[in-house]
């Protein structure tokens, strides 16, 4: 290991540029000529656009063009594709209606684009769209997805019967009958996951430009998958071959899923920037962005678990009603379903399961990947069911889950709904985080805080998640329509330092600094020596990007396939040069030797000669250079896991609640960057608590508006919210890839919302209370004690 390599807890050197307002975001990207774009949006949930006149908007000053459905249909542009589709119980494909540009012939969510208006400045573009005249027939809106699903509900398409994208499940049906069957105890939950509006500190931005005497495109976009984008916007919604449309990520200010949804306003700007031949940019304001972001989770969910006398696990039932919103997004289909069914395993031997999800559609923003998306869900219904298992059979919440745990022996596990395991040891973390969070200990904690007149509860959760997507084999049999693999490109330059091209894409996880060090570790020189270029089509390989904790798995992995292409190349060369067999050289700490002997090369040596070839070189038999690319494919994902533990104090008098504690042990694999692990667990554990506590995305039920539409009604969590975080990693090698990471990105989420709400639930359990729904707000908390503190009714 050198000394800035593998494992080293080395800064991020991005940070620095962030850090002192240097980052280079859309926003900061500045053309000559550029116009600006501001898009009238739908103030109802649904209706019918009945005329939209323009003729005022246009003579308003300043004003180049305003674009509406008609003129979209006109110049033959296809709607927004989704990347993913499901098929249903039946085998038949889920229902896909179109996804519109910018809105034809009805509106299906407040925010719905209906007028873009492109004028020579931000201001001129909204006076002229407050110009606009729109004449609309509101119609029924539905917002709830058990009300979307009530007979007479309105409907969204009329070619989508009861509103009912698709109707999806996954494992035995018949052997999780005959579990209950036989089941001494089933416990049972209805519980509801919360919608969330992501809220990057970037809002999403796009600017494009054209060429006319060429005919390229250059799009800067806040996007987590620059290549796809290039796809799915020049290929499949504008038309144009791939190769003059050139897209641009640079800095992201934080994506966390809601950027790797490709939007109608990316593709609407490229247009526009032909049509007008001048450079078109976009950069929503943050109400916009409450408005138009794809949003997260919504779920209603029953759920039961059969267990035996000994609460041993014997089989779990589950059905979900997931909310998709108006439209079917990116990745829409794909998070309440793939990404959420098969991790109802979790880390436990549960031998039958069964898991239906009703997929509909409602006037709300859709929904698509959040920070963990469709995983946390699972955790949640899962972890919140074994608490109550627990508590209705009268065992401690640590010892039925140690009962059903997976054994480190059983590994690889293959589990009933799909996914096998190939590592872990789950007694391990859970041990750690016992002991960490002072688990034995918390009884003594509980009586101070009563003392002072205060509930103290603590909450625990043991977890299992699958990321690093995905094997195309697997991914292809699931809907995607396309592979997912990774790709790099390394490139050693003739002085012996090394440019890599990725096809991952950076957003605040610090590739910068871990991809260097994985190079500069296997090479045997300082990470220092390597740049990390990403975010540009016309430089990095083709990649699918960054989302799905996939970044080192997949990503890494195609860095590390290359560099290995590249150390054997240089023992061939370094073969030549010290006269002796390629398969006498050994490569160790930045140096080629012979087997042996004292004769050895250095790496930079290696790369001059790659370059700059000395007399009687074989360069027909050697060409000359030292740069590889290489793709990488997993062969299964990689399955991260640990145990969460969390402690909060109520005040029964009012409900409010201090959030004490949080220990989080996490089996990520082999720990690429200690600092950068930590940093990115904590931010998970930020945003699931975020869920727990304060964050919940409200519609009206009977108009559709947003009611939560900013931060003055939209709760985010603040800095004296949360507790210090106790991160520890207890790993186990991943045997998917070869440098045995299994990521670390998402964990947080994933397990804290359940951790939390745990929490909540063991200081109410004086009160009778199981189970509290998310968010668990002081009027929440404060409701559910009053309701226990009232006599039955007789």
């Amino acid at each position: 290991m050198t000394e800035d390599g593998i494992g080293v807890p080395l800064r991020r050197r991005e940070d620095r540029r962030f850090l002192t307002g240097r980052g280079r975001y859309v926003h900061d990207i500045v053309r000559p000529q550029q116009l600006h774009v501001v898009f009238l949006r739908s103030p109802h949930a649904h209706a019918e656009i009945v005329v939209i006149d323009k003729f005022e908007a246009l003579a308003s000053p300043g004003v180049s063009a305003i674009f509406t459905a008609e003129d979209v249909t006109a110049d033959k542009l296809n709607g927004v594709p989704c990347a993913w589709g499901i098929a249903g119980n039946d085998g038949k494909p889920m229902k896909e209606p179109p996804h519109p540009l910018l809105a034809r012939g009805k509106v299906r969510h407040v925010g719905d684009p209906v007028a873009m208006v492109i004028a020579d400045s931000v201001e001129a573009a909204r006076n002229a769209a407050e110009r606009i005249g729109v004449e609309y027939r509101i119609l029924p809106a539905v917002t709830g997805v058990v009300e979307a699903m009530a007979s007479g509900a309105p409907q969204l398409y009329e070619d989508v019967a009861g509103n009912l994208c698709c109707d999806w499940a996954i494992g035995d049906a018949p052997a999780t009958d005959a579990a209950f069957a036989k089941a001494h105890h089933v416990a049972k939950i209805n519980l509801v996951n919360n919608r969330l509006v992501p809220n990057a500190m970037e809002s999403r931005a796009a600017l494009a430009e054209y060429e006319p005497a060429t005919g390229d495109y250059t799009l800067f976009t806040s996007t987590q998958l620059p290549h796809v984008a290039r796809v799915l916007i020049g290929v499949l919604i504008l038309g144009i071959p791939e190769r003059k449309l050139r897209v641009v990520a640079p800095d992201v200010g934080g994506g966390f899923g809601s950027k790797q949804v490709v939007y109608a306003e990316e593709a609407l700007v490229t247009w526009a920037a032909r049509n007008l031949e001048r450079p078109v940019k976009w950069v929503a304001d943050r109400s916009e962005a409450f408005q138009s972001d794809a949003q997260g989770r919504d779920h209603v969910t029953r759920a039961e678990l059969a267990l035996d006398r000994d609460g041993k696990f014997l089989g779990l039932r589950v059905s979900t009603l997931a909310n998709i919103g108006g439209y079917v997004s990116t990745f829409g289909p794909n998070i309440p379903t793939n990404l959420y069914g098969p991790l109802l395993a979790g880390v436990y031997t549960t031998p039958a399961i069964y898991c239906g999800v009703k997929v509909v559609f409602t006037n709300t923003v859709p929904t698509d990947a959040y920070r963990g998306a469709g995983r946390p869900e699972a955790t949640f219904v899962l972890e919140r069911l074994i608490d109550i298992a627990a508590h209705d059979l009268g065992i401690d919440r640590v010892e039925i889950r140690r009962r059903n745990f997976i054994p480190r022996a059983a590994f690889p596990y293959q589990t009933p709904v799909m996914l096998q395991y190939d590592s872990g040891d789950h007694d391990a973390t859970l041990a750690k985080a016992l002991e960490v969070s002072r688990w034995s200990s918390f009884a003594t904690r509980r009586e101070e805080s009563a003392g002072r007149g205060k509930l103290r509860g603590i909450g625990i959760v043991t977890y299992i998640e699958a990321c690093g997507l995905a094997p195309s084999r697997i991914a292809r049999q699931l809907g995607a329509r396309g592979g997912l693999f990774e790709s790099a490109s390394v490139r050693v330059n003739p002085s012996g330092d090394i440019t890599v091209f990725t096809g991952s894409h950076n957003h605040g996880q610090g590739h910068e600094t871990v991809f260097a060090q994985i190079v500069g570790d296997m090479l045997g020189v300082s990470s220092s020596l390597v740049e990390i270029v990403h975010g540009d089509t016309a430089r990095s390989p083709f990649g699918l990007g960054t989302y799905g904790s996939r970044s080192a798995a997949v990503g890494g992995s195609a860095i590390a396939k290359a560099v290995g292409k590249i150390i054997d190349k240089g023992k061939k060369i370094a073969g030549y040069l010290l006269e002796a067999s390629e398969q006498d050289i050994e490569f160790t700490a930045g140096k080629f030797t012979v087997s042996g002997t004292d004769r050895s090369m250095t790496f930079g040596e290696i790369a001059g000669a790659a370059y700059f070839p000395p007399d009687g070189f074989p360069l027909d038999i050697l060409e000359p250079g030292l740069e590889e690319i290489a793709f990488f494919d997993p062969v299964n994902f990689t399955f991260p896991g640990g145990c969460h533990v969390a402690e909060v104090e109520i005040d029964p008098d009012t409900g409010e609640l201090a959030f004490v504690a949080y220990t989080a042990v996490d089996d990520v694999g082999v720990v690429l960057n200690p600092m950068i692990v930590e940093g990115q667990i904590h931010g998970g554990i930020v945003q699931g608590a975020g869920q727990a506590l304060g964050e919940n995305c409200v519609y009206d039920p009977t108009s559709g508006q947003l009611l939560t539409g900013s931060f003055m009604d939209y709760r985010m969590p603040r800095a004296d919210d949360l507790p210090m975080i106790a991160v520890s990693t207890q790993s186990t090698r991943c045997t998917h890839n070869p440098i045995g990471v299994k990521g670390c990105g998402e964990v947080g989420t994933i397990a804290s919302p359940a951790t939390v709400v745990s929490a909540v639930v063991d200081a109410l359990s004086t009160y009778g209370v199981t189970h509290l729904d998310m968010p668990a707000t002081p009027q929440r908390i404060w409701q559910a004690i009053q309701t226990a503190r009232q006599p039955a009714s007789v």
